[in-house]
């Protein structure tokens, strides 16, 4: 395989993560495996959360895959595959782990009106403690905020967490 085929399969792989991300967090975490996702809606107590699992879990895929296409002898486009999913990975923890919900502390402020968008959006889908009712899906493509809370007020805000004292949160602003 030549390395631009590679190259075109990875890219492909990395921008086909973000459907299957959005199929897996609006119909899979927030439907039968919202045992372990719930665990993300509510203030964490700890280092980890269950939501953590997902990570892991996802995770094997992408290993098998790159183990196969390197070393098992498999079709060599199954590494830049497994290489795609793990690239999305990691632009997700930095997104979501680092950068929206601070697990890894930085200085990094969102400024381009790109990072506003999908960090507030990301904000919004977490107003919602619950399983139904929540908006805001995707992770690296996200509807506008206005729509969003356009959506939430249409919704009669069931499900939206009380304020936790005077001061707005950044989704509230």
């Amino acid at each position: 395989m030549s390395i631009w085929s590679g190259l075109f399969l990875f890219l492909l792989t990395v921008a086909g993560m973000e459907a299957f991300a959005y199929v897996m967090h609006r119909w899979v975490m927030h439907g039968p495996g919202w045992f372990l996702h719930e665990s993300h809606h509510r203030p964490r107590t700890g280092r980890f959360e269950l939501n953590d699992l997902y990570g892991v879990i996802f995770a094997v895929p992408s290993i098998v895959l790159i183990y196969g296409g390197v070393q098992g002898g498999w079709w060599p486009g199954y590494a830049w595959i497994g290489a795609g999913i793990a690239a999305y990975g990691a632009i997700y923890f930095g997104f979501h782990d680092v950068i929206v919900h601070e697990r890894v502390r930085t200085r990094f402020l969102p400024k381009s009106s790109y990072m506003k968008r999908i960090v507030q959006a990301h904000r919004l889908h977490h107003v919602v403690n619950t399983k139904e009712g929540t908006v805001s899906f995707g992770f690296l493509v996200a509807p506008k905020p206005e729509e969003l809370k356009a959506e939430l007020k249409r919704r009669g805000r069931a499900g939206v967490r009380a304020p936790t004292g005077t001061v707005p949160t950044f989704a509230e602003k």
